[in-house]
């Protein structure tokens, strides 16, 4: 993944190779922190405002103070997709826990805001599907985007073992999320369906369910591992990944082990909202 040049430590934007922290913040040596993840195409952040309150509900959450106004972090990243020239891109904000004096107390946050290139779906993935597994977790603060990543980043050789795309996270059956993604399914009655609870309420998420409730009945409730396998359509949706359908999980096709066409519908929905959102 490249980087851009500049990043923004703190109260000024400095030369990426300017762009650290000391080793006593708690980002280190706890992972305590949140982030937020936004997607820029032609110089655009898209859907900011929803980001940046995901932000700060975050931080709040995690009874971190975010010391910037939302105004300067609007001007931020402006500046650096100005700076950095990579009009394609997604732009990251980083609040930590702070320099601790003990390596557990939190202490002044330190912000960090830098820019990334995009890892976005392959043509085949979209057209033809992912194949998902399934593990048992339940994340801790599920409502707050942390920075903890432990089990995902863990599981990856799992994933390669099983030739699988993603891992989807259960407890007592009960499904809620991916390490990054939120799950929907499509029931035989056609519905709609995402888990309510004990999870990250993500920006794609939220779109999603707007522009479905305008196509097809909407619900979010319980969702079992059971009712995943015997849906007609599953899918996960995320800022980088928008919609992906997903074809099998555990290694059971879900429907005729295709993409349905409520997924398809949904994405294409999404895509002209990002357009309309570019032209605001």
């Amino acid at each position: 993944m490249s980087q851009g040049k500049f990043a923004y430590v703190n109260d000024k934007i400095v030369a990426l190779h300017d762009a650290f922290l000391h080793v006593s913040d708690l980002a280190i040596q706890r992972g305590y922190g949140v982030f937020d993840f936004l997607k820029i195409k032609n110089g655009h952040p898209f859907f900011i405002e929803h980001h940046l309150d995901r932000f700060f509900q975050s931080a709040k959450i995690m009874k971190l103070t975010i010391a910037h106004s939302r105004e300067v972090l609007k001007k931020t990243v402006h500046a650096l997709i100005e700076q950095n020239e990579m009009p394609e891109s997604g732009i990251k904000m980083i609040l930590t826990g702070g320099y601790s004096v003990d390596g557990y107390q939190p202490a002044t946050s330190n912000l960090i805001v830098s820019q990334h290139s995009l890892t976005l779906p392959s043509l085949e993935q979209v057209e033809k599907g992912i194949h998902i597994i399934t593990h048992p977790y339940a994340k801790e603060f599920p409502e707050a985007k942390t920075i903890n990543y432990t089990m995902g980043i863990w599981l990856l050789d799992h994933l390669r073992a099983n030739a699988a795309a993603d891992v989807l996270y259960y407890e007592n059956e009960i499904v809620s999320e991916f390490p990054r993604c939120n799950v929907f399914a499509v029931d035989n009655n056609g519905t709609v369906i995402t888990p309510a609870k004990n999870i990250l309420k993500g920006v794609t998420r939220t779109n999603v369910l707007t522009l479905a409730a305008r196509r097809y009945t909407v619900m979010e409730s319980d969702i079992t591992r059971s009712d995943l396998y015997a849906a007609k359509e599953v899918f996960l949706t995320s800022t980088t990944k928008r919609i992906l359908p997903i074809v099998s999980i555990d290694k059971k096709l879900i429907g005729d082990g295709k993409p349905g066409p409520v997924a398809k519908r949904l994405l294409e929905d999404l895509i002209s909202l990002e357009i309309d959102d570019l032209v605001s």
